[in-house]
């Protein structure tokens, strides 16, 4: 049953909202609860991420118990821990208990180590183990994206058998399309797929139709990596094996379409300064505490360029079109810079760039600001000499422009390098850095030059 008529996905959202609020408003509950959970998962979930926080906390309250589970699933990372620091552990527990392994350790990676021991504790033992495995693995990894529901057969098994095997089963993994072939200490030594299985002579062995020519996943590879594997090779599972070649567990698509999601929102943020759990309709209090740190260090940043112009300040005030310039030059630097900066952090994420081919990047980028650089000086001076009806002003403009620019792409393409290689996030900090770069020599090419002339 659908209340709503069917729309793109925005517009769907705003009618959702809309007719859940004026049923509020009209103290409907019973038409909310119903309207509320007539609605899919992750479209509840959006709701509740799309809500102020009053109506927030009312539309949870109205969601069924035996939905919460799978709306918290999908929930994101702030908002997930704002609702479970106020169960208890048992009710964590509860809460969770319908969910893939791999899901429930993202939950429980919310809330504070001593909460998640607590709820662990709460845990039916096959659970806690499972949820232990994984956990143990740096969220960031393979081992934090892998399930542990997967299901294995031998290879000296016969087609008959393993489909015999699969028939017993009420159902099997969401996302199967391949079995894993182990041997008797549990090493990955084929795949099956689903494709192959089910088209098969039953007398032939799993030996006989499996591949060997596969690619596990160490357990301990990072997910960007597992991420771009899974896109290279169009994967809908893969194992997931340690050291040693045992199987451990499986990744899923699914699971990778979220992290393809959360490096997406990572970057955007990041190059704004916001933490990856940000939330809109956070409250006040908490959004003020996420924005003012970064803000009071681009506050710092912005009095490095504003010291700069002040040694030069008895200049400006000799030839007042300088100050009308030197903005337009450090403005070209920033754009210019930043196209560099987005392409080579977005190249990085996915694996393109490193220390094989940074060097030719470099070059191919410094080449790209020279270019650019005479063309916009070119015209730049035209325009400043059309204005100002001055031709020394108009040719230190143009060469300020140059500089700045060549500055802008050499800094646009080393930053993300040099900052990854000191572990520091380039998407986080690359911009503010190039910013300050990029102001700083503009305002000290134009002003510096203004200054030997005039």
């Amino acid at each position: 049953m659908n209340d709503f008529p069917l729309k793109d996905d925005a517009e769907h959202t705003q009618d959702h909202l809309l007719a859940l609020t004026d049923a509020l408003e009209a103290g409907g509950l019973v038409q909310v609860r119903r309207m509320l959970n007539h609605l899919p998962a992750p479209t509840i979930a959006h709701l509740l991420e799309s809500s102020p926080s009053p109506t927030r906390e009312v539309l949870w309250k109205l969601v069924d118990r035996e939905n919460e589970g799978e709306v918290l699933n999908y929930l994101n990372i702030d908002l997930q821990a704002d609702i479970l620091t106020k169960l208890s552990p048992a009710e964590v527990a509860t809460l969770t208990a319908g969910l893939d392994t791999d899901d429930r350790a993202d939950i429980l990676q919310a809330l504070p180590e001593q909460v998640i021991q607590q709820v662990l504790g709460a845990m039916r033992d096959q659970d806690r183990n499972r949820l232990e495995t994984v956990l143990s693995y740096p969220e960031d990894s393979a081992g934090g994206l892998l399930n542990t529901d997967t299901i294995t057969v031998r290879r000296n098994h016969s087609v008959e058998v393993v489909l015999r095997y699969l028939r017993r089963h009420d159902e099997i993994p969401e996302m199967t399309d391949s079995l894993w072939v182990v041997d008797r200490n549990d090493h990955l030594v084929g795949v099956l797929p689903l494709r192959k299985l089910l088209v098969s002579d039953p007398e032939k062995t799993v030996q006989d139709i499996m591949e060997t020519d596969f690619e596990a996943i160490p357990v301990s590879m990072d997910q960007q990596d597992v991420a771009n594997r899974f896109e290279r090779m169009d994967w809908v599972s893969a194992p997931v094996v340690d050291d040693a070649g045992k199987l451990l567990g499986r990744i899923t698509i699914d699971d990778i379409v979220d992290v393809i999601r959360e490096e997406t929102d990572h970057s955007i943020k990041s190059m704004a300064g916001l933490g990856d759990d940000e939330d809109t309709f956070a409250p006040v209090v908490r959004t003020l505490r996420n924005r003012v740190v970064w803000l009071g260090i681009n506050l710092s940043m912005a009095f490095l360029a504003s010291l700069v112009i002040n040694q030069f300040s008895q200049t400006i005030d000799q030839v007042v079109a300088l100050a009308v310039l030197m903005t337009v030059v450090a403005n070209m630097g920033g754009v210019a810079g930043n196209q560099t900066l987005t392409l080579v952090v977005r190249s990085m994420a996915l694996g393109q760039v490193g220390r094989a081919n940074a060097w030719w990047l470099l070059q191919r980028e410094v080449s790209v600001g020279i270019l650019n650089g005479l063309l916009l000086a070119g015209l730049g001076g035209l325009i400043a000499h059309w204005w100002f009806s001055d031709s020394l002003l108009s040719l230190l403009f143009a060469s300020a422009l140059i500089i700045n620019m060549i500055t802008a792409a050499l800094s646009g393409a080393a930053l993300p390098l040099l900052m990854k290689s000191f572990g520091i996030d380039p998407a986080l900090a690359g911009s503010m850095a190039l910013t300050t770069i990029t102001d700083s020599v503009g305002f000290l090419s134009f002003l510096g030059l203004a200054s030997l002339f005039y």
